[in-house]
Parts: structure tokens; sequence; C-alpha cells
């Protein structure tokens, strides 16, 4: 009998659509490749859906809070039920951006410098020197981050808005010029590195991820050997200092501007990376040679308990 696989996806965080559209292409692909697969659109009920569903596996397709950050990973530890991706601890740690980055750092792996502050001290004075980049300490896409850029006298009034839905405290860190690189981990093997342009906007917002012809994606990357490689050991030692499983996805940032630092710095891990058409993970496997079915099809025969 083929193995049935529930595929979690939809949820309440600001990604469910995106999260909607990973799950979905999910579903087809493991079709596809002969399991038994039960969409499920994940709500507060999740734990009642799942008991009397009895899959053998879960495949988390579900994006920000909650289902990134060790909440179902925890649910789904209790109910005895394999799962793909990180566990609940690399979930924790992965999407909170300040401990990841403690925790990277310690590890060797270069990031940028940056502090944790008030969002209502953030809009009153600048935190940081401009220019300088201010994200959610807890969210992912982009999902409310904002570039200041040099030469702004005021800092974002957003921050001290009841617009601003992203917590109380926000991350300030120095922002890093130059290219925006990405590189998948399978397992424990780096692969290949992308490099992304917006095709239009400065930078790679929500928007230039998921719409499509959104971004411009160079693979792999255009860049020296040496800085290829650089960024998929950094990517690994990354992926396996905070304890992931399965698939993962470092975002980079590498300054070769003339006149620039040099610098190439991780900027997060994310551990539920995207699944759509338009998304990097897919692409990068396909060019090492795996199908989305293949690529599918290795996560859930990776799942497990205690991960």
């Amino acid at each position: 009998m083929p193995k049935h696989v529930a595929v979690l996806m939809g949820g309440w965080s600001s990604e469910r659509e995106v999260s909607l559209n990973s799950g979905t292409a999910c579903a087809r692909a493991l079709e596809g490749e002969g399991f038994r697969v039960t969409p499920v659109d994940v709500g507060p009920d999740i734990a009642t859906v799942l008991t009397e569903l009895k899959p053998d596996v879960a495949l988390n397709a579900l994006h920000g809070p909650a289902g990134e950050d060790g909440t179902i990973q925890g649910m789904l530890e209790i109910l005895k039920i394999p799962y793909t991706h990180s566990g609940v601890l690399a979930s924790a740690l992965a999407m909170h951006k300040e401990r990841a980055k403690t925790i990277m750092k310690a590890a060797g792996v270069s990031v940028p410098e940056g502090i944790v502050v008030n969002r209502h001290d953030a809009a009153k004075s600048h935190p940081l020197p401009p220019p300088y980049v201010v994200k959610p300490i807890a969210e992912g896409s982009s999902m409310g981050v904002i570039i200041v850029r040099d030469g702004r006298s005021h800092p974002p009034q957003i921050l001290g808005s009841d617009e601003w839905v992203y917590g109380e405290q926000v991350l300030a860190e120095t922002y890093v010029a130059g290219r925006e690189l990405t590189c998948a981990v399978i397992g424990d093997r780096a692969l290949g590195v992308i490099e992304i342009k917006p095709a239009s906007g400065e930078w790679y917002d929500y928007d230039a991820k998921y719409a499509e012809g959104g971004s411009i994606h160079v693979l792999p990357a255009e860049i020296k050997p040496n800085v290829y490689q650089r960024v998929q050991e950094l990517s690994l030692t990354a992926h396996q200092a905070l304890g992931c499983r399965g698939v993962s996805r470092a975002d980079l940032r590498y300054d070769d501007t003339p006149g620039g630092t040099g610098a190439l710095v991780v900027l997060e891990v994310n551990t539920q990376p995207g699944m759509t058409q338009t998304s990097l993970v897919p692409e990068i496997a396909a060019h090492a040679g795996l199908s989305f079915g293949e690529l599918v099809r290795w996560m859930v025969e990776d799942a497990t308990l205690g991960r």
C-alpha cells in the first residue's frame, strides 16, 4: 500500500497564500510519485484532524509563525507523526533572527552587525547610523523589512504606529551593499548558489519573491569560484550549527561593489523554504539534477521524529 502523506499547508500566518501554493505543488508532485496524499489546510483543530487522518508522514509546507517556529513540529512529535524539514529546537532558533545569528556567529559564520531595539525607540531615533535595515525578529518572506538609506534624516515612522503588526522588538542591522545570494542545503550537502536580482525595485522584497517575473535568478551565480565555494561552506555550516534537518536555504549578501568591504554574510536560514513554481530551492535542486518529484520524494523518505 502506498505511504499516506498529509501535506500541511495554509495556516494563519501572513504567508498563508504562499504556503497554499507550496503545499498544492508538493501534493501534486507526491501524487505523481505514487504516494497517497491528503492536502490539509491547517487550522486550530489540526491535532484533531491529524489524529483522525492517521497519516504515515506529514510533509510540512507551512511558512511563517506556528508552521516554521517549532510549534507544529512539537505537535507532530506528540502525535508521533514523522515529519519533514527541521525539528522543534532548530525551527525555533532559525525563526528567531537574533538568536540564530548568535549561534551562527559562534560557529564561525559571518553575520551582519546589529542590535535588538524596541520599535517605538527605533521610530524616535536611528538605532544605527544609516544605511541600516530594520526587520521583525521572527517573520519570513521579507515581511516588515525596511531599508533605511544613507542620508535619511528620520527613522521609519511606521515602527511607532498602529500599522506595525510584527511585534514590539525589532532587529536593526548594518546594511550590506552588493549582491543577494542564496544557497540550498539538502541533507548534509550544499547545492548551487543563485544570485537574485529584482526585476524592478531595489531589493528582493515579498513581491519580488512571489510574483511571476518579480525577480531574475542567475544560476549558477556569476561570482568567483572561491566565493561560490565559500557561500556553500557558510550555508552548510549555518544549517548544521542551528541543528537543521532535511531541506533549508541560506540567504546571504556579498559586497563586491567598487570600493566595498568585500563582506560575505549570512542574513538568515530558512527552515521551510518556498516550494512554489517561482521558488528557489526547486530551481537549485533541478540544476543539481533533482526533479521536483524526486525532491519531494526525498523529503518524505527523510521524514522522522526526534529531529
